[in-house]
């Protein structure tokens, strides 16, 4: 059992720290020889004056310093450099970089006390919590935190002041504050967006420690330049002789204020805080809210003085895994969970919100913006596979991947077959094409040995994909092996992977990969990851229907229904606009893929197929420009790009076309007006460096039957214009137009009976 009170900690358990944890000669591990016991002892003091001594180093807090940012940091995020400084009274560091900021008291114990968007003022906690919560041996362990706040509504300076040391807590005994750090390592291969990674910032560690048996658990807290975006993830060190079962893991307790003010009882679901939660332990689900497995916001129970009636108001956050993580950690052996992130907003406003998500997402996982243009091929033979190389290369596409059905096998040791997938490989690679596969993990059955073992009856099957193998048995183990030799023995480029789903947690107690069901899912996802991770160091592209972008994953499906694509052409590409619109609120398109079949595709006959190409050459350029128009790319699957010396002429255009743009192609998207087919839809790209050539485009689509002249907003807030811009339309000479102090400007378009035109526009001629 866990004793967690550093204050009655023998001295010479901190000795027995120190020795077992070479690599961390930390001030605090050494000796005394004092004898003074219990709290406000000798212990107590050395570890005070460690953590001293480092946050004593750091500058002042500027006094006086406005709270509130006068600049828009979506438009200019320049000197928003994240700093770590100190307050001297009461004793706090403070995480800021000029729109967020996030201070944690240090006296007599560390708690965050502040998180504020400093572009609002609006301050998000109401109440102290301690930095993490462990259950340790069956014992709940707190880290950090102060004692009872005796009303949890808000944190004056009076409530502060009142606030003891609450003496079952872990006791804060060093900090150490340095650079962000990667993760992992991003080779890159590929046209991407030139983005730093890590993202730059600061990271400030917060260490805590325990005597009997030894334990240190290191909360980590980063904070990044230029965004409203903080993380946190912590560290458990074992110093004992023996082992340590955590059974759960609470990274992050955040008492929040309350969204609204509902006094009864309701059936609604309520409003949400002001900020989102990212995690890299997410899966499941296609985006950041489905896909969310950790961040649940809950009761306070102890908020007395809230409003609503039966005190249910969701206004506490903790970030913890649904199940687990249930595992051991060995003698001397350290445990990293997973990360979270707040994206603190600034608004309430859905496009301001999801422009500051997609920020996000570009700056944890920049390889979400490579964005190649991508064919899939229907089969894995040499002569239909050499074929699609040559379309693929005569018209500028940039990858082609075995699809699915196409026959490769990534699981297969044979060397011969490896040797001849190499040729092929090899043969694009000479053209100038990077290749890629798919291959199958969930949806699947195994055998019973190896497939999932459902918790509810203790058999196989009835899991969320019917059958799935777990990842933990020997079956998932000799996958990983093969598919990963199988990826660099044939030099392949990208991975599409169909799984695995670590939402199947597994009962079975013979898996070598876990060791029963409180820690199944935790060992899947851990596998998940390291195969991400794995890919993205060695430069291979990873489309994966599930939001492992944080681990490593470049893609994910932008939101459609297969069947759709038996219906007739001129509806498929309604939806398709509808999909666009409706899939890039919360990612940016590069992350988002979108798929055309160019031969029929779940029925629908003649009038659903583009193939003969040659003969529906304006559906196949509708989807062309539907798709390059957005900066979102389609997986074009079928046998071959064109058909005829027109239709290759076509797509060489419209590629051309979109490396023109591409930039801005590829930049923010801003949603004007859906698509419904009784008028004009499009959306607006937006780019508010003043360096670029394009500071905003529109690709404006007409779905009627006849021509539409229309008076358009352009909104170019969020291109950095004011006053005037200048206006091209397709390839016609600039025209100036006005930009109002709301950053709209008002356009007269021409579009032509169910086609397109385009508005590109700039800060000058």
């Amino acid at each position: 059992m866990i004793a967690p009170t550093l204050a009655a900690a023998p001295t010479l358990a901190l000795a027995l720290l120190a020795e077992l944890l070479p690599g961390h000669p930390d001030p605090l591990l050494r000796s005394s020889s004092s004898g003074v016991e219990g709290p406000g002892g000798v212990v107590l003091d050395e570890a005070e004056d460690a953590w001293r001594a480092r946050w004593r180093e750091l500058p002042l807090a500027s006094e006086g310093r406005e709270l509130q940012r006068r600049t828009d940091w979506m438009l200019d995020a320049r000197g928003s450099t994240a700093t770590v400084t100190r307050i001297e009274e009461p004793p706090t560091v403070v995480l800021e970089n000029g729109i967020v900021r996030r201070a944690i008291r240090l006296a007599p114990n560390a708690a965050t006390i502040s998180l504020r968007h400093l572009g609002s003022g609006e301050e998000l906690v109401r109440a102290v919590a301690p930095e993490a919560e462990l259950e340790i041996d069956g014992a709940v362990v707190k880290v950090g935190g102060l004692g009872e706040q005796r009303n949890r509504a808000f944190l004056s300076p009076a409530e502060l002041a009142r606030l003891a040391l609450d003496e079952s807590a872990l006791r804060l005994v060093d900090l150490r504050i340095g650079p962000t750090r990667a993760p992992f390592a991003w080779k890159r291969t590929r046209h991407a967006r030139e983005l730093a990674w890590p993202p730059p910032g600061v990271e400030l560690v917060l260490v805590f420690a325990s005597a009997e048996p030894a334990l240190r658990v290191l909360v980590h807290h980063e904070l990044y330049d230029g965004l409203p975006l903080c993380a946190k993830w912590i560290e458990i060190e074992n110093a004992s002789a023996q082992p340590l079962e955590l059974g759960r893991l609470t990274s992050e307790i955040l008492a929040f204020v309350e969204p609204e003010s509902a006094v009864d009882e309701r059936s609604a679901a309520w409003l949400e805080p002001n900020f989102e939660v990212l995690s890299d332990y997410a899966f499941a689900g296609m985006d950041h809210r489905t896909a969310n497995r950790v961040a649940r916001f809950l009761p306070d129970p102890r908020y007395e003085t809230q409003v609503h009636y039966p005190r249910e108001t969701p206004c506490l956050l903790r970030c913890e895994p649904p199940l687990g993580p249930g595992v051991a950690i060995a003698a001397g052996q350290r445990f990293e969970s997973f990360r979270t992130w707040i994206v603190v907003h600034d608004s309430t406003e859905r496009e301001r919100r999801g422009l500051a998500l997609r920020r996000a997402l570009r700056a944890l996982a920049p390889w979400c913006t490579e964005n190649p243009l991508m064919m899939h091929v229907r089969s894995a033979e040499r002569d239909a596979f050499r074929l699609a190389v040559d379309q693929c290369a005569a018209v500028g596409f940039e990858m082609l991947i075995y699809t699915f059905g196409s026959g490769l096998d990534a699981e297969s040791e044979d060397p011969a077959y490896r040797a001849r997938i190499r040729e092929d490989v090899e043969y694009a690679h000479a053209r100038g094409l990077q290749v890629g596969a798919y291959s199958l993990f969930s949806s699947r059955r195994i055998d019973d040995a190896n497939d999932c073992v459902n918790p509810r009856t203790g058999k196989t099957g009835g899991t969320r994909f019917g059958n799935a193998p777990c990842f933990g048995s020997r079956w998932g183990e000799d996958y990983y092996r093969k598919l990963t030799s199988f990826l660099e023995e044939t030099g392949l480029d990208l991975l599409e992977h169909d799984g695995p789903y670590p939402g199947d947690a597994c009962a079975s107690n013979e898996h070598p990969g876990h060791r029963g069901l409180a820690d199944s899912q935790w060992r899947q996802w851990e596998r998940s990851r390291a195969l991400y991770r794995w890919c993205r160091e060695r430069g291979i592209y990873v489309n994966q229907p599930d939001f492992y972008f944080l681990c490593g994953g470049s893609k994910t499906g932008m939101g459609y229904r297969e069947t759709n694509w038996s219906l007739p052409r001129a509806e498929q590409q309604l939806h398709a606009r509808q999909n666009l619109f409706d899939g890039t609120w919360a990612k940016p398109q590069t992350a988002g893929w979108m798929f055309v079949p160019l031969t029929e595709y779940h029925g629908g006959g003649a009038a659903a197929t583009l193939e003969p190409l040659r003969e529906h050459l304006a559906d196949y350029e509708a989807q062309l420009a539907i798709h390059f128009g957005t900066g979102a790319q389609a997986c074009w699957r079928g046998p071959r790009l064109f058909d005829a010396p027109e239709t290759e002429a076509l797509v060489a255009r419209w590629v051309r076309w979109y490396r023109e743009h591409r930039r801005i192609l590829e930049s923010d998207l801003l949603h004007v007006r859906r698509a419904d087919g009784r008028d004009l839809d499009y959306m607006v790209q937006v780019d508010p460096d003043p360096s670029a050539r394009e500071r905003a485009f529109a690709l404006i689509h007409n779905p009627l039957l006849v021509e539409v002249e229309r008076e358009l907003r352009l909104p170019l807030y969020y291109a950095g214009l004011r006053g005037s811009a200048w206006v091209r339309e397709r390839e016609s000479s600039p025209q100036r137009i006005a930009v109002d102090e709301r950053g709209d400007a008002w356009v007269r378009v021409r579009v032509p009976a169910s086609g397109r035109t385009w508005l590109s526009v700039s800060a000058i001629p």
